[in-house]
């Protein structure tokens, strides 16, 4: 493979010569722009407003468009001039978990290749402490005319670098995610899960471009004097508004076992329970207090209860002893009376008289 651009790895104070070479290629099919009238090409000639000439490479330069539409020209010795420490060396900064590195960073994918035999051994060495420490090297480079940030990692054993875009490059997404409150059920979520399941995974280097090879079958039977392919039998509709989820969720479920052969009623996988968020020690301390509260007030019934009990028999008691005093009473009282009967008798029965 051709290299692009020939510099050094600064990795500490050891550095390493090395080639760039691109990783990826555009497999895409390009067209041409025709007059449609005879075929003729249609091509862009570079003409300069002022004049109305035609102008070759060679006397086209670079210029900054100001605000207000003025040019400012710009020169390849003024560019030169720019403190420019990465214009031919990749700098290495930090050495980082892959993870902390953001997707949406990624940009263009290069190789970098050992340049001569002296910088086999370095080169092997960094490889290794990549590979080793699980981590992506960070770095700085220069190419095409501006400083880049790019991403070192092992691909096999190639160090491989990724172009990175600068993170005031992103956009924040603001504005992007539905503005609509909405409620998702546990059965949704099921089943979205058992469709995930169904679909399994993949081994992506089984997956290729469809519409790419059906622009080729087209144009090679064109080329052969034919009239190119048939169209398509119209889909039905795709992709308007989901009336209902559930439906839908169990459809897709059923076509992704179809397609994988397994066919049948489309069934929910069963799933282990989602695990519950771990309370907060605030969380836990106020449960427990309620629990605490809650067993408070169901004693207390228990203990008024208890308490009538108590007070119940107490009176039950009390009125025990009251019946047996009085019995007491009563029994003295009838036999005082008793007494005193025999005594007025007594003295009532008259004496015999003396002859």
């Amino acid at each position: 493979m051709r290299s692009i651009w020939n510099g050094a790895i600064s990795f500490g104070l050891v550095s390493i010569p090395i080639k760039l070479v691109n990783a990826t290629e555009s497999r895409s099919v390009s067209f041409r722009q025709i007059h449609a009238e005879d075929g003729g090409r249609i091509r862009y000639r570079k003409v300069c407003e002022l004049d109305g000439e035609e102008v070759t490479q060679a006397e086209i330069g670079k210029a900054y468009e100001d605000a207000d539409g003025t040019m400012i020209p710009i020169t390849d010795a003024d560019l030169a001039a720019l403190p420019l420490p990465t214009a031919k060396t990749i700098e290495i900064v930090a050495f980082v978990p892959a993870g902390e590195i953001d997707p949406l960073q990624m940009d263009a994918a290069y190789y970098l290749s050992a340049s001569g035999v002296p910088a086999a051994k370095p080169y092997t060495l960094l490889r290794e402490a990549l590979k080793r420490s699980d981590k992506v090297a960070v770095a700085k480079y220069a190419l095409r005319g501006r400083e880049r940030l790019g991403m070192l990692r092992v691909v096999d054993d190639v160090i491989a670098m990724h172009g990175l875009l600068w993170p005031d490059e992103i956009r924040a997404p603001e504005g992007v995610a539905p503005e609509t409150s909405v409620s998702i059920r546990e059965a949704e979520l099921d089943l979205a899960d058992a469709l995930m399941a169904t679909l399994g995974e993949v081994d992506i280097t089984t997956l290729h471009d469809d519409y790419r090879e059906a622009v080729e079958e087209m144009i090679a039977a064109k080329a052969e004097g034919g009239e190119g392919l048939a169209p398509p039998e119209p889909e039905g509709e795709r992709g308007g508004k989901v009336i209902d989820l559930m439906a839908a969720l169990e459809s897709s479920v059923r076509a992704a076992k179809e397609a994988r052969g397994e066919g049948g009623v489309a069934e929910v996988t069963e799933l282990p329970p989602r695990k519950r968020a771990a309370r907060t020690p605030k969380e836990t301390g106020a449960r427990k207090s309620t629990a605490k509260t809650a067993a408070k007030k169901t004693a207390a019934p228990a203990r008024k209860s208890t308490s009538k009990a108590t007070a119940a028999g107490g009176k039950a008691g009390a009125g025990k002893s009251a019946t047996k005093s009085t019995a007491k009473s009563t029994a003295k009282s009838t036999a005082k009376k008793a007494a005193a009967k025999k005594t007025t008798a007594k003295k009532a029965t008259p004496r015999k008289r003396t002859a």
